[in-house]
């Protein structure tokens, strides 16, 4: 089944035609390559109006680079969601160019609420949530992989172990969520004297986790700066 059919049979229109978009919308969300969009900005910058709120997914492209290229005043967000979007558990955050109010930024704010955290932010905030977030999922699918296969080692089928895993993660997670206590709390909850974990997390200590973690975050929040400035 095609993009296009499933779209309809959501209620969605789809259209080859970029200004159609424009003149049928208020809320626009550019969703294009980087290479591409200063092609599409230049191609709706006559339809562009004061009613309209402009939200860019695009990655390295600055505020500053949409409002040159849109019309003075224009009403425009930068939006950098993850991947985990798609079921409803993203980790998402946003800036507002000049043009843009409290009622744009709570407009997508509630708009996004479904998709999971929603947080505005600085702009220069945004890189370090690439590699913080966007990045971020494929270092914990490393450690869950890490951990089911650990499992594997000890006996336990693959299947079950990775269930196990995943499930130890959202759980992990929720109750940082829900507790709003700082994870080195949480650790130490779990930690009795001479028991299982601090055995574990003695190993994990001498393998450098954390600091190969903040590496890993820092590697990616430098790489999105520099693409951004390419």
């Amino acid at each position: 089944m095609g993009a296009d059919s499933t779209g309809k049979e959501l209620g969605c229109r789809t259209t080859h035609c970029n200004l159609e978009v424009l003149q049928e919308s208020t809320l626009v969300i550019l969703a294009t390559k980087p290479h591409v969009l200063p092609g599409v900005l230049q191609e709706i910058r006559p339809a562009v109006g004061p009613h309209h709120v402009i939200v860019s997914l695009v990655a390295g492209i600055t505020l500053q680079t949409l409002q040159r290229l849109l019309p003075s005043g224009t009403k425009v967000l930068r939006l950098m969601p993850n991947l985990p979007c798609v079921v409803q558990a993203g980790a998402m955050v946003f800036a507002r160019g000049s043009g843009a109010g409290d009622e744009e930024a709570t407009l997508l704010k509630n708009l996004l609420s479904s998709c999971g955290l929603c947080e505005e932010v600085p702009e220069s905030y945004i890189n370090i949530h690439t590699g913080l977030s966007g990045s971020g999922v494929a270092y914990v699918y490393l450690f869950a992989e890490a951990l089911a296969e650990g499992a594997v080692k000890m006996g336990m089928p693959g299947g079950l172990a990775s269930r196990i895993a995943a499930q130890t993660l959202l759980g992990a997670a929720k109750m940082m969520l829900e507790t709003g206590e700082h994870p080195a709390k949480l650790r130490g909850d779990i930690c009795t004297p001479g028991g299982t974990t601090i055995y574990a997390l003695h190993q994990l200590e001498k393998g450098a986790l954390r600091a190969t973690v903040m590496n890993a975050v820092e590697a990616a929040t430098n790489r999105a700066r520099s693409m951004a400035e390419d």
